[in-house]
């Protein structure tokens, strides 16, 4: 998440770009026994270095949960899936334990979707749901409702409780992911209709006291970020992919998409994003950010959304534009995972080949996953946590699996592509 400077943040790629016509091979075998030979080890080895709820989805135990629920739904996996289901089950159950009995330090501790109980939370009731305990998912969702009125409340987390993290976003993309879960709203379109009206009186209000360049602006303690951790493009795609309240609420609409195209305007040469306001019309050099947590790896889902929800050309081409970037620039030095990471790039090229069905973007997809393997790569910086859901390999493991199904490859709660459910 830091935007802290390093010299060259990326390894150069070499790989030969799609040559038309051509077959994009995709190693299933490989790839399914690598992933086989390592999901239970991520498991294992984040027990040894983080307990209790310590953070949350992001990094913390019982994001490897998702991992094994999501290798589960995956046809490659049809013979382990038993075996997988039951190791997620037996992850979050402890999880969800832990949740009910430890005492929240802030609100946020509460409500946050990827560093708090509300993620848990979310994974628990869709790892319940799949297993055919009905009853304790139902009390999972019961407890993701709860919190909810927490961060609804105006005065919710000064610091900046708009964001991915731990703020309504984050809140609302676990809202709307578990109702694409359970394939009918089982959180009620009054919830989310209130997180949307608090995001937009927030974002506004904020704009105002600011006089800012958009509508509607976003802080998180007092950096006024454009990528998708913490930042304006995260908080904008959640509100798009809330399709009721937009129905009901035209003039919001408006005022969304006059922030969005704010991006369309401040988007670099080379496709990237800057990382917050105060580094626009600044050139970093190869020093420049292409995470999914800060640049154009993160924004591309804002544009696909875009597209998708007002079908104008313009936000399709912003979108590719970020893929070229990343092609370029995208091998980053540091680590595997989805945040700031190999994978979490090569999830930009699975995300624009179902935009485009373009099999350009599933050989750069496959290019990365190669990459992972390579002796060069083995050169990158160990993160912090190393087998986590988006620092290291579990969301790694993800990656590769939806390359297997790109038909359905989605960054972990990240789906732009439109649901019956909202309609």
């Amino acid at each position: 998440m830091s935007r802290k400077s390093s010299r060259t943040r990326f390894f150069p790629n070499t790989y030969l770009d799609y040559q038309e016509n051509n077959a994009v091979n995709v190693d299933y075998k490989q790839i399914r026994s690598d992933i086989l030979a390592n999901v239970y080890v991520c498991a294992e080895e984040q027990k040894k270095v983080h307990h209790g709820i310590e953070g949350g989805l992001y990094v913390g135990t019982y994001g490897n949960a998702y991992t094994f629920y999501h290798l589960s739904k995956k046809s490659r996996f049809v013979h382990e899936r038993a075996d997988l289901l039951s190791a997620a089950v037996e992850l979050i159950t402890c999880g969800v334990a832990t949740c009910a009995k430890s005492k929240a330090k802030d609100p946020s501790d509460e409500c946050a979707f990827l560093l708090g109980k509300a993620g848990i939370y979310a994974v628990g009731a869709a790892v319940f749901f799949e297993a055919g305990k009905d009853d304790f998912a139902a009390d999972c969702i019961k407890e993701y409702i709860n919190v909810g009125c927490i961060v609804a409340n105006e005065s919710y987390a000064s610091f900046g409780g708009d964001e991915l993290f731990v703020g309504r976003a984050g809140y609302l993309c676990g809202a709307l992911w578990l109702n694409r879960v359970f394939g009918r709203p089982v959180i009620s379109q009054d919830v989310l209709h209130t997180i949307c009206e608090a995001i937009m009186a927030s974002g506004k209000r904020y704009s105002e006291e600011h006089n800012s360049r958009t509508l509607l602006m976003y802080h998180y303690y007092n950096t006024e970020y454009l990528g998708a951790a913490h930042g304006l493009c995260s908080i904008l795609q959640m509100l798009l992919s809330c399709d009721s309240f937009l129905e009901k609420h035209k003039q919001a609409e408006r005022e969304i998409k006059n922030t969005v195209d704010f991006f369309l305007k401040i988007q670099e040469p080379n496709g990237n994003f800057p990382a917050a306001t105060d580094e626009i019309g600044q050139s970093r050099g190869s020093d420049e950010l292409i995470h999914w947590c800060h640049g154009a790896p993160g924004v591309v889902y804002l544009l696909l959304k875009a597209y998708i929800r007002w079908h104008e050309p313009k936000y399709l081409t912003a979108a590719m534009k970020c893929g070229e970037i990343v092609w370029q620039r995208g091998l980053l030095k540091k680590g595997p995972g989805i945040c700031h990471g190999v994978a979490g790039n090569g999830y930009v090229f699975l995300a624009l080949y179902r935009a485009t069905n373009d099999l350009r973007y599933l050989h750069r997809a496959n290019q990365f996953a190669k990459f992972l393997k390579t002796e060069e790569f083995k050169k990158a910086r160990v993160p912090d946590n190393p087998y986590s859901l988006y620092e290291g390999l579990a969301g790694t493991i993800c990656f590769l699996a939806d390359l297997m199904e790109p038909e359905d490859a989605a960054f972990p709660f990240f789906e732009f592509m439109p649901t019956l459910v909202e309609k």
